[in-house]
């Protein structure tokens, strides 16, 4: 899914704001460290879910014969070759 950076940082600022509602929870670091973590977390998860579903994709696409996108079959193999992925990386 691709989010853009207004998005990804609009999403760090409320799990940045959830996390500081928190009573037991004290922070080490000011309030913007931790969101630009969540930020870089954020965006190496949605890349690492480009990279899968970018390879999912190029198996479909490297079938001898043709797989229409939107298809049943082009589904099942799409879950298939993703959950594959996914697996490969401990995910």
């Amino acid at each position: 899914m691709r989010l853009s950076r207004d998005k990804v940082n609009k999403v760090a600022h409320v799990v940045t704001d959830a996390l500081a509602g928190i009573d037991e929870l004290d922070f080490v670091e000011d309030r913007n460290t931790i969101r630009l973590e969540v930020r870089k977390v954020l965006e190496d998860l949605l890349n690492q879910e480009a990279r899968i579903d970018q390879s999912a994709r190029q198996k479909i696409e490297s079938q001898k014969r043709t797989i229409l996108e939107g298809s049943q079959e082009w589904d099942i193999l799409y879950r298939k070759y993703y959950n594959e992925e996914v697996k490969k990386l401990g995910v």
